[in-house]
């Protein structure tokens, strides 16, 4: 069963194309790069397998764990219940930063629990222990009580993926969430990320502006131009010189400048290159 099928997905920002006609499946437990330049398509199209837009009437289907999130441009009655299994990471954080790093991480809960204990700010001492150890897991237990606003940007971050672990999310949606953060602190948050793919076997989709990333940690990349989803296949073929087939001048913005490549990742998927890409290098 995939964790997450996309058929023929489309949407209109006025008479623009965001996404065009997308389909893509991704496996349980699979951790894939979302790249493209600027305007591609990539948040978008996160947005919507969240749940958190509508695709245009009657342009398909998005499924989480084989279940419509939203079918021809209505969302699924269930789409509440459905964002339980979904965790969204986001360029800004989301964190309210004048509370402490641990309540952040217990808003994970909300779903999972009555309402009005989550509306008082009520939370067991096990479910406080639970999210103390979602922050040491991803290393920066010692900051449980400091305010969000003192942390630094890849802090921040990992606090953000502690806050979908105790979700007991099951697909981690991660929008560009190094965009903003310094090559150390970037290589710790996706380190992260990986982790937790590959111990929780959750899946995770990241969407990510630099290219190298994805050879790096994703064994799958899924490219985007322009909405529509050009190449889909190993991180290891993204060569600098196919990248540019693909792009043209946008892609220096996917290119580190003087950046090494990578050692590629293991392939967890057969190439497939789709209409109007260039051809993969062997």
């Amino acid at each position: 069963m995939p964790a997450v099928s996309v058929d023929r997905l489309s949407k209109h920002f006025g008479g623009r194309h965001a996404l065009k006609s997308v389909n893509l499946s991704i496996g349980e437990g699979e951790m894939v790069a979302l790249i493209g330049a600027s305007g591609s398509g990539k948040s978008t199209l996160i947005r919507h397998i969240a749940g958190l837009e509508r695709a245009d009437a009657g342009s398909g289907a998005a499924r989480i764990f084989d279940r419509a999130i939203q079918e021809n441009g209505r969302l699924a009655t269930d789409a509440r219940a459905l964002r339980r299994e979904v965790g969204v990471i986001f360029q800004q954080f989301n964190l309210v930063s004048r509370l402490p790093v641990i309540v952040n991480v217990l808003v994970g809960l909300l779903g999972r629990i009555p309402v009005w204990r989550g509306t008082l700010g009520l939370f067991t001492r096990e479910e406080k222990q639970l999210a103390r150890a979602a922050l040491t897991r991803v290393g920066v237990g010692e900051l449980a009580w400091q305010r969000a606003s003192t942390l630094s940007g890849g802090q921040q971050q990992r606090a953000a993926i502690a806050r979908a672990l105790v979700q007991r999310a099951r697909l981690l949606l991660a929008d560009e969430p190094i965009a903003s953060l310094d090559p150390a602190s970037a290589r710790r948050v996706m380190d992260t990320l990986a982790t937790v793919c590959r111990e929780d076997g959750i899946t995770v989709i990241v969407s990510l502006h630099q290219v190298e990333y994805a050879r790096l940690y994703c064994p799958r990349t899924i490219a985007l131009r322009d909405g529509t989803v050009v190449f889909d296949g190993p991180s290891s073929a993204l060569t600098n010189a196919f990248l540019t087939e693909l792009y043209g001048e946008a892609s220096e913005e996917l290119i580190l400048p003087d950046a090494p490549l990578t050692e590629p990742a293991r392939v967890r998927a057969e190439p497939v290159i789709l209409a109007g890409a260039a051809v993969a290098p062997a």
